[in-house]
This record gives structure tokens, sequence and C-alpha cells, in this order.
């Protein structure tokens, strides 16, 4: 009898080797990554040979202390370092297929980044930085106005887009961090500590958040995290130590998140799929 991915301990072969096929089309496959760091003679090495795919829509949560790997695995995945050897492929393309032009282009297009420091420009507003996330993915229609204000007011910042990054508070930060991820409609939102700077209240709602944005947007979320209680939101959590993934398991989000997906029409309006 075949192995139930679903228990914790089962089919950890395929997440430290070869990609098996699937029925269904991943959306992101890292198969065989393995990452090498190079000091003088001393070489590191930050991943061993991790393999696995996420699904369409999938929210899924690698957790692990510090030097685990899961920030190398983070930079891999959105192609902004390259693997020692094994590939990533992104929505059916092979990062390592790529110039870095076209690496860039295709995280513009594909990939929305959420990071720990915020990375907000201070001398922005929350809008103006949002919209310059919008230009800078280079889309050549209009920024949708009623997606925007959807997205604002799923994320409690509607009266607070005219303020700078140092009028607003860590939480508001976070979110305002979030939107200009989403606003330009990425397949795939990456977040590295997103609540690595929060309190636990602010820490609470940018998970819900992301939570929620996953279920009503539809979008594949990929969140990396040391907090055990953090990755506790996603459908499915992959620990990892030593460069490897040693145990997989379901979040609550398996069980608790049951409502269909939505999509976000061109009027804001939620449209189930």
């Amino acid at each position: 009898m075949s192995e139930d991915p679903r228990e914790p301990q089962a089919g950890l072969r395929r997440y430290n080797n070869r990609v098996l096929p699937q029925s269904s089309s991943p959306i992101i496959v890292a198969e065989n990554l393995t990452k090498v760091y190079a000091s003088g003679r001393i070489e590191v090495m930050a991943l061993r040979g991790i393999s696995f795919t996420v699904t369409p829509g999938e929210f899924v949560a690698i957790v692990g202390p510090s030097g685990s790997g899961k920030s190398t695995l983070f930079y891999l995945l959105g192609g902004l370092t390259r693997a020692t050897s094994g590939r990533v492929v992104i929505d059916g393309v092979d990062f390592a297929s790529l110039n870095d032009a076209e690496r860039t282009r295709l995280r513009k297009h594909r990939i929305g980044f959420v990071f720990q420091k915020f990375n907000l420009l201070p001398t922005l507003s929350a809008m103006g930085n949002i919209e310059l996330a919008y230009e800078v993915s280079g889309r050549r229609e209009p920024m949708d106005r009623a997606y925007l204000d959807h997205l604002c007011d799923l994320l409690s910042i509607t009266g607070r887009l005219k303020h700078r990054p140092s009028e607003l508070s860590g939480g508001e930060q976070q979110r305002v961090a979030i939107a200009r991820a989403l606003i330009t409609r990425p397949a795939i939102v990456l977040a590295d500590e997103p609540t690595g700077n929060l309190d636990t209240k602010n820490s609470d709602a940018v998970l819900h958040m992301l939570q929620r944005s996953n279920q009503e947007l539809g979008q594949t979320t990929l969140m990396i995290t040391h907090n055990p209680e953090a990755a506790a939101v996603a459908g499915r959590i992959l620990h990892m130590r030593d460069g490897e993934i040693v145990r997989v398991e379901n979040g609550t989000r398996a069980t608790n998140m049951t409502s269909p997906a939505v999509e976000i029409t061109s009027t804001g309006a939620p449209a189930a799929v």
C-alpha cells in the first residue's frame, strides 16, 4: 500500500529526492535543489537536494530555525539567486533557462513579494508605494481602482493611503506591503517572515489577511517563518532543518477554511470559481 502523503512522516523522500510526475500541473516545482555557499576554502551546504511541488491556490508554510535553509529556499523560489544544482520551475517556466532580464520579467508578472522589513519607500505615501509597484511591473493597462479598493478594504487600510510609512504602525506598514504585492494580481505570493517585526496583535491580523487573500483571491501563497504558530494558518507545513525537509503536516487552514475560492472581477465584486 502506498504511503498517505497527509501523514506527518509519510513520503519525505518526495521532498528530498526527485519529483515524481503528478497528474495535476503544479505552479511551483523545486527539484533536487542544492545551494552551496563558499567562504574561502570552506563550503557550507545550505540546501541538500530538496524537492517538492505546490499546486495552484495552495497555501504552504516553510518553517524552521535560523540556519535551516528556509531563507535560501525563499531566494531560489523567487529567482533572486541561482541554485548550485537542481531546478526551480514557476508556472511551467524553468528559471535556469532564463537570462537575468527574463528572470526579472517573470518575477514582475508572476510573483508578489512580502518581506519582514516592509521595504516601503519612506518618501512616498502608502498609495504612492502601491502605484510605484504597479508601474514597475510593466503592465500596460491602467490600474484597476475597483480591485485596489477591494484590497484596501480587505486589508483595512482604506483611510491610511495618504500617509507615509513613518506615520503608520508596523501592522499598517505590513498590510500596505501586502497590498503592494497583490496589486499586480501575481499568481504566486512569497512572504518572508511577514510577522517577524510585529507584536502578537498585528501578527495575527497580518496572518489572517494572508490567509483570507489566499482564499478570496485564489493566489498561491508560500510563507517562510521560524514560528510554528504562524505556520499553522497554512494548508500544508514543510518543516526544515539542516537544509532538508524533515517533517510534513497539515495546518489549520486545511480543516478550518473550507469556503470555495473566489475571483475578484474587474468591478471588484467577488465571483465564485
